[in-house]
Protein backbone atom coordinates (compact mmCIF):
# COMPACT_ATOMS: atom_id res chain seq x y z
CA UNK A 1 0.00 0.00 0.00
CA UNK A 2 1.11 3.65 -1.07
CA UNK A 3 0.08 5.99 2.35
CA UNK A 4 -1.64 9.45 1.01
CA UNK A 5 0.66 12.33 2.31
CA UNK A 6 -2.34 13.97 1.15
CA UNK A 7 -0.90 17.50 2.18
CA UNK A 8 1.30 16.57 -0.91
CA UNK A 9 -0.60 15.62 -2.70
CA UNK A 10 -4.52 16.88 -2.35
CA UNK A 11 -3.86 19.12 -5.49
CA UNK A 12 -2.91 16.11 -7.51
CA UNK A 13 -6.14 13.74 -6.43
CA UNK A 14 -8.74 16.81 -6.89
CA UNK A 15 -7.44 17.24 -10.58
CA UNK A 16 -7.26 13.38 -11.75
CA UNK A 17 -10.77 13.35 -9.93
CA UNK A 18 -12.25 15.77 -12.66
CA UNK A 19 -11.23 13.07 -15.31
CA UNK A 20 -11.95 10.43 -12.97
CA UNK A 21 -15.96 11.73 -12.41
CA UNK A 22 -16.72 10.88 -16.13
CA UNK A 23 -16.13 7.09 -15.72
CA UNK A 24 -16.62 6.63 -12.01
CA UNK A 25 -14.69 4.12 -9.56
CA UNK A 26 -11.36 3.59 -10.91
CA UNK A 27 -11.30 4.82 -14.35
CA UNK A 28 -12.53 2.90 -17.04
CA UNK A 29 -9.75 2.16 -20.15
CA UNK A 30 -12.70 2.54 -22.57
CA UNK A 31 -15.13 5.31 -22.30
CA UNK A 32 -18.80 4.44 -23.50
CA UNK A 33 -20.59 6.63 -26.65
CA UNK A 34 -23.37 8.54 -24.65
CA UNK A 35 -25.29 8.51 -28.08
CA UNK A 36 -27.58 5.17 -28.56
CA UNK A 37 -27.88 4.27 -32.07
CA UNK A 38 -31.13 2.48 -32.85
CA UNK A 39 -31.77 1.35 -29.24
CA UNK A 40 -28.58 -0.58 -28.88
CA UNK A 41 -25.59 0.19 -26.87
CA UNK A 42 -22.71 1.30 -28.93
CA UNK A 43 -19.21 1.18 -28.28
CA UNK A 44 -16.57 4.29 -28.97
CA UNK A 45 -16.34 3.18 -32.64
CA UNK A 46 -20.58 3.34 -32.78
CA UNK A 47 -20.84 -0.29 -33.44
CA UNK A 48 -23.75 -1.91 -31.80
CA UNK A 49 -22.65 -4.27 -28.50
CA UNK A 50 -24.85 -7.17 -27.07
CA UNK A 51 -27.07 -6.95 -24.56
CA UNK A 52 -25.21 -9.21 -22.11
CA UNK A 53 -21.95 -10.95 -20.78
CA UNK A 54 -21.92 -14.22 -18.86
CA UNK A 55 -19.44 -15.02 -16.70
CA UNK A 56 -18.80 -18.31 -15.27
CA UNK A 57 -17.09 -19.16 -12.03
CA UNK A 58 -16.41 -22.49 -9.66
CA UNK A 59 -18.74 -21.61 -6.89
CA UNK A 60 -21.91 -19.73 -5.85
CA UNK A 61 -21.59 -16.54 -3.56
CA UNK A 62 -22.13 -17.18 -0.36
CA UNK A 63 -24.36 -13.84 0.04
CA UNK A 64 -24.38 -10.27 -1.60
CA UNK A 65 -24.32 -8.36 1.77
CA UNK A 66 -20.52 -7.16 1.82
CA UNK A 67 -20.94 -7.13 5.37
CA UNK A 68 -21.78 -10.51 6.25
CA UNK A 69 -19.36 -12.60 3.35
CA UNK A 70 -15.82 -13.08 3.89
CA UNK A 71 -15.62 -15.25 -0.05
CA UNK A 72 -13.99 -14.13 -3.37
CA UNK A 73 -17.07 -15.58 -5.31
CA UNK A 74 -19.65 -12.93 -3.75
CA UNK A 75 -16.52 -10.74 -3.99
CA UNK A 76 -16.77 -10.77 -7.65
CA UNK A 77 -20.68 -9.98 -8.11
CA UNK A 78 -20.62 -7.73 -5.29
CA UNK A 79 -17.59 -5.43 -6.77
CA UNK A 80 -20.47 -4.40 -9.57
CA UNK A 81 -23.29 -3.92 -7.46
CA UNK A 82 -21.58 -1.29 -4.56
CA UNK A 83 -18.88 1.11 -4.34
CA UNK A 84 -16.16 2.33 -1.29
CA UNK A 85 -15.15 5.99 -0.32
CA UNK A 86 -11.95 5.04 -2.60
CA UNK A 87 -11.24 2.50 -5.28
CA UNK A 88 -8.14 1.12 -6.59
CA UNK A 89 -7.11 1.59 -10.42
CA UNK A 90 -7.39 -0.90 -12.54
CA UNK A 91 -4.59 -2.35 -12.94
CA UNK A 92 -2.74 -1.95 -9.16
CA UNK A 93 -3.75 -1.37 -5.77
CA UNK A 94 -2.71 2.18 -6.04
CA UNK A 95 -5.69 4.65 -4.30
CA UNK A 96 -7.97 6.67 -6.33
CA UNK A 97 -11.00 8.79 -5.74
CA UNK A 98 -14.72 6.79 -5.65
CA UNK A 99 -17.84 7.89 -3.42
CA UNK A 100 -15.50 10.64 -1.63
CA UNK A 101 -13.57 12.86 -3.59
CA UNK A 102 -10.98 13.81 -1.90
CA UNK A 103 -9.70 13.57 1.92
CA UNK A 104 -7.15 14.84 4.21
CA UNK A 105 -5.09 13.57 7.02
CA UNK A 106 -4.37 15.53 10.30
CA UNK A 107 -1.03 15.84 11.80
CA UNK A 108 -0.82 13.47 14.00
CA UNK A 109 -2.10 10.50 11.56
CA UNK A 110 -5.06 9.76 13.33
CA UNK A 111 -7.96 11.62 11.84
CA UNK A 112 -9.31 11.21 7.94
CA UNK A 113 -11.67 13.79 6.32
CA UNK A 114 -13.31 12.50 3.49
CA UNK A 115 -15.11 15.07 1.17
CA UNK A 116 -18.16 13.02 -0.67
CA UNK A 117 -19.85 13.07 -3.73
CA UNK A 118 -23.21 14.93 -3.60
CA UNK A 119 -24.48 13.16 -7.28
CA UNK A 120 -24.94 10.04 -6.16
CA UNK A 121 -27.98 8.15 -5.23
CA UNK A 122 -28.55 4.04 -4.03
CA UNK A 123 -30.14 1.65 -6.01
CA UNK A 124 -33.16 2.33 -4.41
CA UNK A 125 -33.42 5.56 -5.37
CA UNK A 126 -32.19 6.96 -2.28
CA UNK A 127 -29.37 9.53 -1.47
CA UNK A 128 -25.93 8.55 -0.79
CA UNK A 129 -24.67 11.37 2.09
CA UNK A 130 -22.40 11.14 5.51
CA UNK A 131 -25.25 9.71 7.28
CA UNK A 132 -25.24 6.90 5.04
CA UNK A 133 -21.26 6.05 5.70
CA UNK A 134 -21.59 6.72 9.31
CA UNK A 135 -24.77 3.69 9.06
CA UNK A 136 -22.56 1.19 7.20
CA UNK A 137 -19.80 2.18 9.63
CA UNK A 138 -21.81 1.80 13.08
CA UNK A 139 -23.23 -1.41 11.77
CA UNK A 140 -19.83 -3.01 11.83
CA UNK A 141 -18.36 -1.75 14.74
CA UNK A 142 -20.74 -0.63 17.75
CA UNK A 143 -24.15 -1.89 16.41
CA UNK A 144 -22.68 -5.17 15.32
CA UNK A 145 -25.34 -8.09 15.35
CA UNK A 146 -23.77 -10.60 13.48
CA UNK A 147 -20.64 -12.32 12.04
CA UNK A 148 -18.96 -9.87 9.70
CA UNK A 149 -15.39 -11.01 9.46
CA UNK A 150 -14.40 -8.18 7.27
CA UNK A 151 -15.17 -5.76 9.89
CA UNK A 152 -12.07 -5.74 12.35
CA UNK A 153 -10.16 -6.00 8.88
CA UNK A 154 -11.64 -2.54 7.67
CA UNK A 155 -12.45 -0.25 10.49
CA UNK A 156 -10.09 -2.03 13.95
CA UNK A 157 -8.47 1.42 13.66
CA UNK A 158 -11.29 3.23 14.15
CA UNK A 159 -12.40 5.04 17.18
CA UNK A 160 -15.34 6.50 15.74
CA UNK A 161 -17.12 8.16 12.86
CA UNK A 162 -18.61 10.78 12.93
CA UNK A 163 -20.93 13.41 10.14
CA UNK A 164 -19.05 16.90 10.40
CA UNK A 165 -22.15 18.13 7.54
CA UNK A 166 -24.37 15.85 4.93
CA UNK A 167 -21.02 15.25 2.89
CA UNK A 168 -18.30 15.26 4.82
CA UNK A 169 -17.61 12.38 7.15
CA UNK A 170 -14.67 12.00 9.40
CA UNK A 171 -12.96 9.22 10.68
CA UNK A 172 -10.67 9.30 13.87
CA UNK A 173 -8.69 6.36 14.14
CA UNK A 174 -6.93 5.01 17.87
CA UNK A 175 -4.13 4.97 16.49
CA UNK A 176 -1.88 5.93 13.07
CA UNK A 177 -2.81 3.26 10.46
CA UNK A 178 -0.82 2.94 7.69
CA UNK A 179 -3.20 0.25 5.79
CA UNK A 180 -6.21 2.17 6.63
CA UNK A 181 -6.93 3.93 3.31
CA UNK A 182 -6.26 0.53 1.45
CA UNK A 183 -8.65 -1.19 3.76
CA UNK A 184 -11.36 0.96 2.99
CA UNK A 185 -10.73 0.03 -0.43
CA UNK A 186 -11.54 -3.65 -0.29
CA UNK A 187 -14.94 -5.23 -2.07
CA UNK A 188 -15.85 -6.71 1.73
CA UNK A 189 -16.39 -4.67 4.69
CA UNK A 190 -16.02 -1.40 3.03
CA UNK A 191 -19.08 -0.78 0.21
CA UNK A 192 -21.54 1.49 0.92
CA UNK A 193 -25.21 -0.12 1.34
CA UNK A 194 -28.26 1.66 0.96
CA UNK A 195 -29.60 2.07 5.09
CA UNK A 196 -32.93 1.95 3.58
CA UNK A 197 -32.14 -1.61 2.02
CA UNK A 198 -30.63 -2.42 5.70
CA UNK A 199 -33.72 -1.56 7.66
CA UNK A 200 -36.00 -2.95 5.39
CA UNK A 201 -34.32 -6.68 5.27
CA UNK A 202 -33.61 -6.12 9.28
CA UNK A 203 -29.93 -5.52 8.63
CA UNK A 204 -29.32 -8.12 6.31
CA UNK A 205 -29.34 -7.81 2.00
CA UNK A 206 -27.36 -11.14 1.18
CA UNK A 207 -30.35 -11.85 -1.34
CA UNK A 208 -31.19 -8.21 -1.99
CA UNK A 209 -28.09 -5.96 -2.77
CA UNK A 210 -28.80 -2.64 -3.04
CA UNK A 211 -25.58 -0.50 -3.42
CA UNK A 212 -24.54 2.76 -5.82
CA UNK A 213 -22.61 0.68 -8.44
CA UNK A 214 -22.66 0.48 -12.39
CA UNK A 215 -25.00 -2.48 -12.00
CA UNK A 216 -27.99 -2.93 -9.96
CA UNK A 217 -29.53 -6.68 -8.85
CA UNK A 218 -32.16 -8.22 -10.53
CA UNK A 219 -32.51 -11.50 -9.74
CA UNK A 220 -30.60 -14.84 -7.92
CA UNK A 221 -31.61 -18.59 -9.25
CA UNK A 222 -30.23 -20.68 -6.93
CA UNK A 223 -27.00 -23.36 -7.53
CA UNK A 224 -28.15 -21.70 -11.55
CA UNK A 225 -26.65 -17.74 -11.99
CA UNK A 226 -27.18 -14.24 -10.81
CA UNK A 227 -28.40 -11.66 -12.84
CA UNK A 228 -27.12 -7.84 -12.50
CA UNK A 229 -28.19 -4.98 -15.02
CA UNK A 230 -26.74 -1.63 -16.13
CA UNK A 231 -27.87 1.12 -13.05
CA UNK A 232 -28.87 3.87 -16.02
CA UNK A 233 -29.06 6.43 -12.49
CA UNK A 234 -25.29 5.43 -11.94
CA UNK A 235 -23.28 8.77 -11.04
CA UNK A 236 -20.31 8.08 -13.70
CA UNK A 237 -19.94 6.86 -16.84
CA UNK A 238 -23.02 4.20 -17.70
CA UNK A 239 -21.90 0.56 -17.87
CA UNK A 240 -21.22 -0.70 -21.39
CA UNK A 241 -23.53 -3.72 -21.78
CA UNK A 242 -26.82 -3.58 -19.93
CA UNK A 243 -27.25 -7.01 -18.49
CA UNK A 244 -24.28 -9.36 -16.28
CA UNK A 245 -24.74 -13.28 -15.93
CA UNK A 246 -22.97 -14.89 -13.06
CA UNK A 247 -23.20 -18.57 -13.79
CA UNK A 248 -21.98 -21.10 -11.40
CA UNK A 249 -20.19 -24.34 -12.77
CA UNK A 250 -18.26 -26.49 -10.01
CA UNK A 251 -16.34 -28.49 -12.85
CA UNK A 252 -13.57 -27.05 -14.27
CA UNK A 253 -13.39 -29.13 -17.45
CA UNK A 254 -17.57 -28.35 -17.64
CA UNK A 255 -16.67 -24.24 -17.48
CA UNK A 256 -14.04 -24.52 -20.14
CA UNK A 257 -16.34 -26.48 -22.29
CA UNK A 258 -18.87 -23.67 -21.74
CA UNK A 259 -16.95 -21.33 -22.74
CA UNK A 260 -15.78 -23.08 -26.01
CA UNK A 261 -19.00 -23.75 -27.13
CA UNK A 262 -20.42 -20.23 -26.41
CA UNK A 263 -22.57 -20.56 -23.38
CA UNK A 264 -20.13 -18.51 -21.34
CA UNK A 265 -18.53 -15.64 -22.49
CA UNK A 266 -16.00 -15.49 -19.33
CA UNK A 267 -14.20 -18.21 -16.44
CA UNK A 268 -12.12 -18.26 -13.86
CA UNK A 269 -10.60 -20.92 -11.67
CA UNK A 270 -8.19 -22.98 -14.53
CA UNK A 271 -6.44 -25.32 -13.68
CA UNK A 272 -3.20 -26.39 -15.82
CA UNK A 273 -5.10 -29.64 -17.11
CA UNK A 274 -7.46 -27.27 -19.25
CA UNK A 275 -5.12 -24.48 -20.12
CA UNK A 276 -4.64 -26.73 -23.47
CA UNK A 277 -7.98 -26.50 -24.60
CA UNK A 278 -8.97 -23.22 -24.06
CA UNK A 279 -6.12 -22.62 -26.09
CA UNK A 280 -6.92 -25.39 -28.91
CA UNK A 281 -10.45 -23.17 -29.20
CA UNK A 282 -8.62 -20.27 -29.92
CA UNK A 283 -9.98 -18.59 -26.63
CA UNK A 284 -7.82 -15.81 -25.11
CA UNK A 285 -6.01 -17.03 -21.64
CA UNK A 286 -5.44 -14.14 -19.35
CA UNK A 287 -3.00 -14.52 -16.79
CA UNK A 288 -1.38 -11.72 -14.47
CA UNK A 289 0.82 -12.93 -11.11
CA UNK A 290 -1.17 -13.82 -8.36
CA UNK A 291 -1.58 -11.74 -5.14
CA UNK A 292 -2.89 -15.04 -3.20
CA UNK A 293 -1.09 -17.82 -0.77
CA UNK A 294 -2.30 -21.32 -0.71
CA UNK A 295 -1.72 -23.10 2.86
CA UNK A 296 -2.64 -25.76 5.06
CA UNK A 297 -3.35 -24.69 9.14
CA UNK A 298 -2.72 -26.43 12.12
CA UNK A 299 -5.88 -26.37 14.63
CA UNK A 300 -4.17 -24.90 17.38
CA UNK A 301 -7.35 -25.72 19.55
CA UNK A 302 -6.44 -29.39 19.29
CA UNK A 303 -4.40 -30.20 21.68
CA UNK A 304 -2.36 -33.16 19.71
CA UNK A 305 -1.99 -29.40 17.64
CA UNK A 306 -0.28 -27.17 20.66
CA UNK A 307 2.58 -29.49 20.45
CA UNK A 308 5.00 -27.07 18.21
CA UNK A 309 7.14 -30.75 17.97
CA UNK A 310 4.25 -32.31 16.51
CA UNK A 311 3.65 -29.32 14.15
CA UNK A 312 7.04 -29.28 13.04
CA UNK A 313 7.22 -32.69 12.37
CA UNK A 314 3.73 -33.12 10.13
CA UNK A 315 5.35 -30.12 8.08
CA UNK A 316 8.45 -32.14 7.61
CA UNK A 317 6.73 -34.94 6.49
CA UNK A 318 5.74 -32.88 3.23
CA UNK A 319 7.86 -32.35 0.25
CA UNK A 320 6.38 -28.66 -0.62
CA UNK A 321 8.18 -28.14 -3.86
CA UNK A 322 7.51 -31.09 -5.43
CA UNK A 323 4.16 -31.50 -4.51
CA UNK A 324 3.36 -27.47 -6.06
CA UNK A 325 5.36 -28.42 -9.03
CA UNK A 326 3.50 -32.21 -9.49
CA UNK A 327 -0.08 -30.13 -9.05
CA UNK A 328 0.23 -27.08 -10.64
CA UNK A 329 2.54 -27.50 -13.47
CA UNK A 330 4.25 -24.69 -14.00
CA UNK A 331 1.20 -22.05 -12.86
CA UNK A 332 1.85 -21.63 -9.05
CA UNK A 333 4.88 -20.80 -7.84
CA UNK A 334 6.47 -22.26 -4.46
CA UNK A 335 5.31 -20.07 -1.07
CA UNK A 336 9.12 -19.55 0.83
CA UNK A 337 6.84 -16.50 2.34
CA UNK A 338 3.32 -15.66 3.78
CA UNK A 339 3.70 -12.78 1.44
CA UNK A 340 3.91 -13.06 -2.37
CA UNK A 341 7.27 -12.20 -3.27
CA UNK A 342 6.63 -9.10 -5.53
CA UNK A 343 4.54 -7.47 -2.32
CA UNK A 344 6.32 -4.82 0.17
CA UNK A 345 7.01 -6.50 3.32
CA UNK A 346 8.17 -9.49 1.53
CA UNK A 347 11.38 -11.37 2.80
CA UNK A 348 13.48 -14.10 0.34
CA UNK A 349 15.71 -14.64 4.11
CA UNK A 350 12.32 -16.63 4.85
CA UNK A 351 13.02 -19.90 6.15
CA UNK A 352 10.11 -22.52 6.31
CA UNK A 353 10.38 -26.02 7.79
CA UNK A 354 12.29 -28.11 5.42
CA UNK A 355 11.28 -31.33 3.91
CA UNK A 356 13.00 -33.63 6.50
CA UNK A 357 10.81 -36.87 6.40
CA UNK A 358 13.09 -39.42 8.74
CA UNK A 359 12.96 -36.54 11.08
CA UNK A 360 9.28 -36.40 10.51
CA UNK A 361 8.64 -40.53 11.13
CA UNK A 362 10.72 -40.39 14.30
CA UNK A 363 8.91 -37.64 15.57
CA UNK A 364 5.94 -38.67 14.98
CA UNK A 365 6.24 -42.74 15.98
CA UNK A 366 7.79 -41.36 19.54
CA UNK A 367 4.88 -38.91 19.90
CA UNK A 368 2.60 -41.58 18.91
CA UNK A 369 1.00 -39.50 16.38
CA UNK A 370 -0.74 -41.58 13.47
CA UNK A 371 -4.42 -40.62 13.16
CA UNK A 372 -5.62 -37.09 12.00
CA UNK A 373 -8.89 -35.44 10.62
CA UNK A 374 -8.61 -33.37 7.56
CA UNK A 375 -11.19 -31.27 6.16
CA UNK A 376 -10.85 -29.65 2.68
CA UNK A 377 -13.20 -28.20 0.05
CA UNK A 378 -14.18 -29.48 -3.24
CA UNK A 379 -14.37 -26.78 -5.57
CA UNK A 380 -11.13 -24.64 -7.04
CA UNK A 381 -10.42 -21.86 -5.54
CA UNK A 382 -8.15 -18.48 -7.08
CA UNK A 383 -4.95 -19.47 -4.85
CA UNK A 384 -5.80 -23.26 -5.57
CA UNK A 385 -6.92 -23.92 -8.81
CA UNK A 386 -7.25 -27.50 -8.17
CA UNK A 387 -9.07 -27.98 -5.29
CA UNK A 388 -8.98 -28.93 -1.98
CA UNK A 389 -9.31 -32.65 -2.32
CA UNK A 390 -6.19 -33.10 -4.72
CA UNK A 391 -3.97 -31.35 -2.40
CA UNK A 392 -5.63 -32.84 1.00
CA UNK A 393 -4.59 -36.66 -0.80
CA UNK A 394 -1.39 -35.44 -2.17
CA UNK A 395 -0.73 -34.40 1.78
CA UNK A 396 -2.25 -37.96 2.81
CA UNK A 397 0.44 -39.37 0.76
CA UNK A 398 3.13 -38.07 2.30
CA UNK A 399 1.69 -38.55 5.99
CA UNK A 400 1.17 -42.05 5.49
CA UNK A 401 4.59 -42.05 4.20
CA UNK A 402 5.80 -40.58 8.03
CA UNK A 403 4.03 -43.51 10.12
CA UNK A 404 0.24 -41.28 9.96
CA UNK A 405 -1.97 -44.35 8.27
CA UNK A 406 -5.52 -43.46 9.79
CA UNK A 407 -6.23 -39.95 8.12
CA UNK A 408 -10.01 -39.21 7.64
CA UNK A 409 -10.89 -36.44 4.84
CA UNK A 410 -13.52 -35.09 4.54
CA UNK A 411 -14.49 -32.64 1.84
CA UNK A 412 -17.19 -29.97 1.61
CA UNK A 413 -18.88 -27.22 -0.77
CA UNK A 414 -17.19 -24.39 -0.21
CA UNK A 415 -20.61 -22.70 1.22
CA UNK A 416 -20.61 -25.22 3.74
CA UNK A 417 -16.83 -25.64 4.25
CA UNK A 418 -17.18 -22.12 5.61
CA UNK A 419 -19.38 -22.83 8.37
CA UNK A 420 -17.59 -26.37 8.88
CA UNK A 421 -14.07 -24.49 9.73
CA UNK A 422 -16.23 -22.73 12.37
CA UNK A 423 -16.99 -25.57 14.11
CA UNK A 424 -13.48 -26.20 14.83
CA UNK A 425 -13.89 -30.37 14.32
CA UNK A 426 -10.81 -31.07 12.42
CA UNK A 427 -6.74 -31.23 12.90
CA UNK A 428 -5.76 -29.86 9.49
CA UNK A 429 -7.71 -27.34 7.09
CA UNK A 430 -7.10 -25.89 4.04
CA UNK A 431 -7.18 -22.51 3.31
CA UNK A 432 -6.00 -19.52 0.85
CA UNK A 433 -6.01 -15.85 0.74
CA UNK A 434 -6.41 -13.18 -2.25
CA UNK A 435 -5.35 -10.38 -0.91
CA UNK A 436 -7.75 -7.16 -0.85
CA UNK A 437 -5.76 -4.49 -0.61
CA UNK A 438 -1.61 -4.82 -1.54
CA UNK A 439 -0.70 -3.97 2.45
CA UNK A 440 1.40 -6.72 3.97
CA UNK A 441 -0.71 -6.26 6.77
CA UNK A 442 -3.93 -8.20 5.22
CA UNK A 443 -2.16 -11.07 4.93
CA UNK A 444 -0.09 -10.99 8.35
CA UNK A 445 -3.52 -10.38 10.24
CA UNK A 446 -4.58 -13.63 9.22
CA UNK A 447 -2.48 -15.06 12.23
CA UNK A 448 -3.37 -12.10 14.34
CA UNK A 449 -6.41 -10.80 16.31
CA UNK A 450 -7.16 -6.85 16.81
CA UNK A 451 -7.31 -6.54 20.72
CA UNK A 452 -5.73 -9.74 21.77
CA UNK A 453 -8.80 -11.41 22.30
CA UNK A 454 -10.11 -14.95 20.66
CA UNK A 455 -9.40 -14.95 16.89
CA UNK A 456 -12.11 -14.99 14.61
CA UNK A 457 -12.39 -18.63 12.95
CA UNK A 458 -13.59 -17.23 9.98
CA UNK A 459 -10.26 -15.17 9.06
CA UNK A 460 -7.41 -17.00 11.66
CA UNK A 461 -8.49 -20.47 10.63
CA UNK A 462 -5.11 -21.63 12.91
CA UNK A 463 -6.64 -20.27 15.88
CA UNK A 464 -3.51 -18.77 16.24
CA UNK A 465 -3.00 -16.12 19.32
CA UNK A 466 0.51 -15.31 20.22
CA UNK A 467 1.07 -11.87 22.12
CA UNK A 468 4.14 -11.54 20.98
CA UNK A 469 3.19 -11.73 17.44
CA UNK A 470 0.21 -9.16 18.16
CA UNK A 471 2.55 -6.75 19.38
CA UNK A 472 4.41 -6.54 16.01
CA UNK A 473 1.15 -6.79 13.78
CA UNK A 474 -0.24 -3.65 15.80
CA UNK A 475 3.49 -1.89 15.75
CA UNK A 476 3.73 -2.45 12.21
CA UNK A 477 0.46 -0.83 11.45
CA UNK A 478 1.67 2.44 13.29
CA UNK A 479 4.87 2.68 10.49
CA UNK A 480 4.60 4.18 7.80
CA UNK A 481 5.89 2.53 4.62
CA UNK A 482 9.48 1.74 3.86
CA UNK A 483 12.36 -0.26 5.46
CA UNK A 484 11.43 -0.15 9.02
CA UNK A 485 8.05 -1.41 8.11
CA UNK A 486 9.44 -3.61 5.46
CA UNK A 487 12.04 -5.35 8.10
CA UNK A 488 9.29 -5.79 11.08
CA UNK A 489 7.10 -7.90 8.77
CA UNK A 490 10.55 -9.81 7.47
CA UNK A 491 10.06 -10.45 11.37
CA UNK A 492 7.02 -11.53 11.59
CA UNK A 493 7.09 -14.06 8.57
CA UNK A 494 9.91 -15.76 10.08
CA UNK A 495 8.76 -15.88 13.78
CA UNK A 496 5.39 -17.73 12.41
CA UNK A 497 7.21 -19.96 9.98
CA UNK A 498 8.99 -20.90 13.34
CA UNK A 499 6.11 -21.60 14.52
CA UNK A 500 4.45 -24.01 12.54
CA UNK A 501 1.13 -22.84 12.93
CA UNK A 502 1.08 -22.68 8.92
CA UNK A 503 2.43 -24.67 6.05
CA UNK A 504 2.70 -22.23 2.88
CA UNK A 505 1.87 -24.05 0.09
CA UNK A 506 1.78 -21.72 -2.94
CA UNK A 507 1.04 -18.81 -4.43
CA UNK A 508 -1.20 -19.25 -7.65
CA UNK A 509 -1.38 -17.36 -11.25
CA UNK A 510 -4.41 -15.82 -11.65
CA UNK A 511 -5.74 -17.45 -14.81
CA UNK A 512 -9.35 -16.59 -16.41
CA UNK A 513 -9.86 -16.52 -20.07
CA UNK A 514 -12.14 -15.19 -22.38
CA UNK A 515 -13.49 -15.09 -25.99
CA UNK A 516 -11.23 -13.07 -28.20
CA UNK A 517 -15.00 -11.00 -28.98
CA UNK A 518 -15.29 -9.94 -25.59
CA UNK A 519 -13.48 -6.48 -25.16
CA UNK A 520 -11.73 -4.01 -22.67
CA UNK A 521 -11.37 -7.90 -20.78
CA UNK A 522 -9.33 -6.95 -17.46
CA UNK A 523 -9.05 -9.45 -14.22
CA UNK A 524 -7.84 -7.04 -11.29
CA UNK A 525 -4.59 -8.61 -9.17
CA UNK A 526 -8.00 -8.73 -6.08
CA UNK A 527 -9.08 -11.67 -8.00
CA UNK A 528 -12.30 -9.14 -8.42
CA UNK A 529 -13.41 -8.86 -12.30
CA UNK A 530 -15.17 -5.38 -12.84
CA UNK A 531 -17.56 -5.47 -15.72
CA UNK A 532 -18.16 -2.00 -16.18
CA UNK A 533 -16.03 -1.17 -19.40
CA UNK A 534 -16.40 -4.76 -21.08
CA UNK A 535 -18.66 -5.06 -23.89
CA UNK A 536 -18.92 -8.01 -27.14
CA UNK A 537 -19.97 -6.62 -30.58
CA UNK A 538 -23.66 -7.48 -30.83
CA UNK A 539 -24.61 -10.88 -33.43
Amino acid sequence: MRKKSLKLTALVLMLAFASLALFGCGGDKQGQDAQQQGGQPSDNDGAAVAEALTFAQGAEPRGLDPALVDDGESSKVIVNIYEGLVAFADDSTEIVPCLATDWKLSDDGKIYTFNLRKDVTFHDGTPFNADAVKFNVDRQTINKTADMGYADFVYGAVAECNVVDEYTVEFVLKNPSTPFLNNLAMSLGAPIVSPKALQDSENNVNQAPVGTGPYQFVEWNPDENIILSRYDGYWGEKAATEKILFKFIKDNSARVMALVNGETDMLDGIDANVVGEIEKANMTLYKVQGMNVNYMAYNMERPLMQDKEVRVALSQAINVPEMVEGLYQGYATLATSILPDFMPGYSADVTQIAYDPEAAKATLTAKGVNKLKIITYTNPRPYNTIGGQALAEAIQSYLAAAGVTEIQIDSYDWTTYKEMIKNRDFDICFYGWNGDNGDADNFMSLLGTVDNSTPDPTMNVAMYNNPEFNAMLAEAATIPNGEERNALYAKMEQFVADEAVWLPISHSESLSAHNPAVENYSYHVTGNIFFKAMSKPAK
